[in-house]
């Protein structure tokens, strides 16, 4: 049996969403921990709306392009 597809408006779990990301669960506990992705604690658990990761993704990234240094770092 076939996993139901996911539609732009559903929400993801942890589980879910790292699938999504195609990035392990514990980098997107990270991305959370610091804030820098949407999401939602219900109770004990994550939530991710796919909708908001989408827009989240659809952004520029703030990280410094390749070769250059963050600002502020000595080089």
């Amino acid at each position: 049996m076939q996993a139901d597809p996911i539609g732009p408006d559903d929400i993801l779990s942890i589980d879910q969403a790292a699938g999504y990301l195609k990035v392990p669960k514990s980098t997107l506990y990270t991305l959370v921990r610091e804030g820098r992705i949407p999401s939602h604690k219900v109770g004990r658990h994550w939530r991710f709306r796919k909708a908001a990761i989408d827009r989240w993704l659809d952004q520029p990234c703030p990280c410094p392009a390749a070769g250059e240094t963050p600002a502020g770092d000595p080089q």
